[in-house]
């Protein structure tokens, strides 16, 4: 679910940046370039772990700005099908439910996915909120709002 991913990239550091020190000013330019985006076949990034080597430095005609080659590490969040994830609860609708695991808010889970046996009950008759019942046996458990929720990918 979570792993390291080594990239290695070229970037051009914008003049702004070149009054700190080199690997914190290409440490911030990753994370603008990385953080919270979706790298094609990796996942999610979370967050940039560290840096492993700093190259170049060139600056080619026409540009203002030094272009560096890093090499670094990501941390990723890719979730496989079959895992299992803990989440919170956000919104409950007619149509499904919503939830967050704190980095990451986009989460819906459709009603045609809910547990078999499942129904929504409306808090009123004008509002668009209410809560999901898993039924069990006799029983009906309720999908409460601070409610963690697991769920399978």
């Amino acid at each position: 679910m979570f792993y390291l991913s080594k990239i290695e990239h070229k970037l051009t550091l914008p003049p702004y940046l070149l009054t700190l020190p080199i690997r914190e000013a290409i440490l911030s330019e990753l994370e603008r370039l990385f953080l919270d985006k979706v790298i094609a076949k990796l996942g999610l990034c979370i967050s940039v772990y560290d840096i492993i080597s700093i190259k170049g430095g060139s600056v080619f005609p026409g540009d203002g700005a030094p272009t560096y080659l890093a090499v670094f590490n990501l941390i990723m969040f890719r979730p496989f099908t079959g895992d299992i994830i803990t989440a919170k609860l956000i919104r409950s609708d007619a149509n499904g439910l919503r939830l967050s695991l704190g980095f990451f808010d986009d989460i819906y889970i459709p009603k045609h996915h809910m547990p078999d046996p499942s129904h929504y009950v409306s808090t009123t008759s004008t509002s668009k909120t209410g809560t999901w019942y898993w039924d069990y046996g006799e029983e009906s458990f309720a999908i409460g709002d601070s409610e963690e929720i697991k769920f399978a990918v």
